[in-house]
């Protein structure tokens, strides 16, 4: 799991780009944008759901602090740390 503590500042926001069936569940921060990896199916909201809890593991937040801005149904996704 990828340590992104550092960039826990309240305000932030974060681009995100979700590959939901992925193999394994994992965060990987290369570049400007975040990619996460999530085992979950993106039907209902499943893969997103999955992507707030892995998100804010890694950041280290609790998940009630990460707001989805935009890309609800789209895999290139916003969050915002409240």
């Amino acid at each position: 799991m990828c340590d992104l503590s550092h960039l826990a500042i309240p305000g932030a926001e974060f681009a995100v780009r979700v590959t939901p069936k992925a193999r394994r569940n994992a965060v990987d921060a290369a570049g400007q944008v975040l990619r996460v990896h999530v085992t979950a199916p993106p039907d209902k909201g499943k893969a997103n759901d999955a992507v707030i809890r892995l998100l804010a593991d890694a950041l280290g937040v609790a998940k009630s602090r990460l707001t989805l801005i935009r890309g609800a149904t789209a895999r290139d996704k916003t969050f915002r740390l409240d």
